[in-house]
């Protein structure tokens, strides 16, 4: 089978379950703006010499596999994405980027006012899936405001861990300096 399907050519994408939809829908620039993060995330990953940052990077990507996809489901499919065995975004996933935070805020990491990108390519890097975990953030929001996802915690997960990009960012950055 070939990648190449055609059956986006007239502009209609599929979801899952084969719903097809505009590929300009609020669902398609949600999952899509979370898909263009998973890759800034795997940049800052193969740019990163520091274990502990990439291997959390990788972490984090396999979890937004698990939001893509219940973004890419229809409300009407959710029931029987569930059935199928799939996971949804849990206060769990959250908690594991929480726990993050905690580890880094208690690491020594300097900071005066604003962040300006770019100190290293590692840390930019990491800015650049930051920026983009924040418009991902604001096309879901969008999505909840129609009324299109009903799991909020899709939401926090995503705030936390913009946060915990910018956090990754500036720790990346002490390490250089030392």
């Amino acid at each position: 089978m070939s990648i190449a399907t055609r059956t986006g050519d007239a502009g209609t994408t599929g979801l899952m379950y084969n719903r097809r939809v505009s590929k300009s829908d609020p669902r398609v620039e949600a999952y899509g703006s979370v898909d263009e993060l998973n890759a800034a995330i795997g940049m800052a990953r193969a740019s990163s010499t520091l274990p502990f940052v990439s291997d959390n990077l990788l972490l984090i990507q396999k979890d937004l596999v698990i939001l893509m996809g219940e973004l890419a489901t229809a409300q009407e499919d959710m029931k029987r994405y569930f059935q199928d065995g799939f996971q949804r975004v849990t206060p769990d996933l959250t908690a594991r980027l929480d726990q993050l935070v905690a580890t880094i805020e208690s690491k020594s990491i300097t900071f005066k006012g604003w962040a300006t990108p770019g100190m290293t390519l590692h840390s930019a890097a990491v800015d650049v899936a930051r920026t983009t975990c924040r418009r991902a953030e604001r096309r879901v929001h969008a999505l909840k405001e129609l009324g299109s996802i009903e799991n909020t915690e899709i939401l926090i997960f995503l705030n936390r861990l913009s946060d915990l990009l910018w956090l990754f960012a500036r720790w990346v950055e002490t390490q250089s300096e030392a």
